[in-house]
């Protein structure tokens, strides 16, 4: 049994209502077991740069990895460090590409990003992109955001209904291409049959609520297109501010190293 046997994935992305073009890049390969979205940020469609570099170096990165064997200790080993290790690596292309070309001066990307193994999903992130889970039909957020609001919320400056209408929103304290350096938050979950992952840009979660986004999942989970798609479209119906971006990962088997993906995959890549 090979990832793509026990792993269905749906994609969707769109502009919204307001903007006239979409800075969110998606990428998502069954094979790999790999999931990644960015939600770019940057004056002149440098945000569209920085988050299609998020996702092409990462992609690319990681299919390297697992198309060389003498990579799978490694890669069972320590994979919170390889994924730290390349998610830092494109921080540095996106902020050197800033800082040596003009026209992309200032660019920038939020990240979300999952990696099935081993039964787990190793899901790291930089900024206010979100990933969540749904289990028993009961969603919940796996990641906190890097935002200005979340600290403010944190700190018991404002209330969760008070932050539905802030104005700060959208200031992210974190970003992939903003410095040097980027310090990146990495998170190991269990995962179960019958388990959907769902990653999103902040268009998604600015214009529903969980309890809207579960909602849809309840309902249309059975068919991960249309779930991706619905999701989007009540983002959009509910003003579409921002880009709006979900990526759905259900998983319909066992992700078990035993299971023989490994090999399989090898094989099918070389």
């Amino acid at each position: 049994m090979s990832l793509h046997e026990v792993l269905d994935i749906a994609l969707c992305s769109d502009p919204g209502v307001v903007r006239s073009h979409n800075e969110d890049a998606v990428f998502a390969d069954a094979d790999l077991g790999i999931a990644i979205l960015a939600d770019g940020m940057g004056g002149y469609n440098a945000g569209e740069v920085a988050s299609g570099m998020a996702t092409s170096l990462l992609s690319t990165a990681f299919s390297r990895l697992l198309r060389d064997a003498r990579n799978e200790t490694a890669l069972l080993s320590y994979p919170e460090q390889l994924v730290n290790d390349e998610i830092c690596g494109t921080n540095a292309a996106i902020f050197h590409a800033s800082q040596t070309q003009e026209k992309y001066a200032g660019m920038g990307t939020t990240l979300v990003f999952a990696w099935f193994l081993d039964n787990r999903v190793y899901i790291a992130h930089v900024g206010d992109s979100r990933a969540y889970r749904w289990r028993d039909d009961n969603l919940s957020c796996l990641t906190r955001d890097h935002s200005l609001l979340q600290e403010q919320i944190d700190s018991g400056m404002i209330s969760l209904d008070e932050a539905r209408f802030s104005h700060n929103r959208n200031l992210v304290t974190r970003a992939l291409g903003i410095e040097s350096e980027v310090e990146v938050d990495i998170g190991v979950h269990d995962v179960r049959e019958g388990d959907i992952l769902l990653l999103c840009s902040d268009g998604l979660n600015d214009m529903l609520d969980d309890e809207q986004i579960a909602e849809v999942i309840a309902v249309h989970g059975e068919n991960l297109a249309q779930a991706a798609e619905q999701l989007v479209e009540r983002a959009n119906d509910h003003g579409g501010r921002d880009n709006v971006s979900v990526i759905l990962v259900r998983v319909t088997g066992d992700c078990a190293v035993h299971c023989g993906w490994w090999h399989k995959l090898l094989a099918k890549l070389k």
